[in-house]
């Protein structure tokens, strides 16, 4: 009895990480060709305004916890590292959340032809996409596995998801440090 009960719960995680995996990406891409909804000026566009520095901070501080996880890991401190990874998740979650909203109400903003570190700028932000939509199985697989206590395979996938998920996070910080200056608000 016990065994179905296990599969069952990994067929469950199965379909979640694919269905996360497959709607967050399409999501985000419907979101540059979708029109942006109406938001006018005052408070709540201040709100909005304000979100790419959010974001940025959030990548930020999952970058530097990521770090914290990888050392309480490495020192065998195997509770701080599951609230450090499940603080990650956390962080990442708000971000999605963030980024969405943001994307959703208000038009991209175009790095200038002419600044002669475009592409620089292109080079990142395109690897940062790319990255953050292989990141999603990565960290879902890694986060499912931790969960049903097979740690052998946990490591073996965390060892290609931590630089995955710290470079996605990284670039996450310089792409927002890139563009800021041109942003029209």
């Amino acid at each position: 009895m016990e065994r179905s009960n296990s599969g069952s719960a990994e067929k469950k995680a199965r379909i979640f990480v694919i269905a996360a995996s497959v709607a967050i990406p399409v999501l985000v891409g419907l979101l540059y060709m979708l029109p942006k909804a109406e938001i006018g000026q005052g408070g709540f566009r201040s709100f909005l305004n304000s979100l790419p520095l959010l974001n940025a901070c959030l990548n930020g501080s999952c970058f530097i916890v990521l770090l914290l996880a990888f050392l309480a890991i490495k020192n065998k401190n195997i509770a701080l590292h599951r609230k450090l990874m499940t603080l990650c998740l956390g962080l990442s979650a708000i971000f999605l959340i963030s980024y969405v909203t943001y994307h959703a109400t208000t038009s991209h903003t175009v790095f200038p032809n002419e600044n002669p570190i475009k592409p620089i700028y292109k080079f990142i932000l395109n690897t940062h996409i790319i990255l953050s939509a292989v990141v999603v199985p990565l960290v879902l697989i890694t986060f499912t596995r931790a969960l049903a206590e097979k740690f052998d395979k946990h490591k073996k996938l965390a060892r290609i998801t931590l630089p995955v998920w710290l470079y996605v996070t990284l670039t996450g910080v310089i792409v927002y440090l890139m563009i800021s200056p041109y942003y029209p608000f």
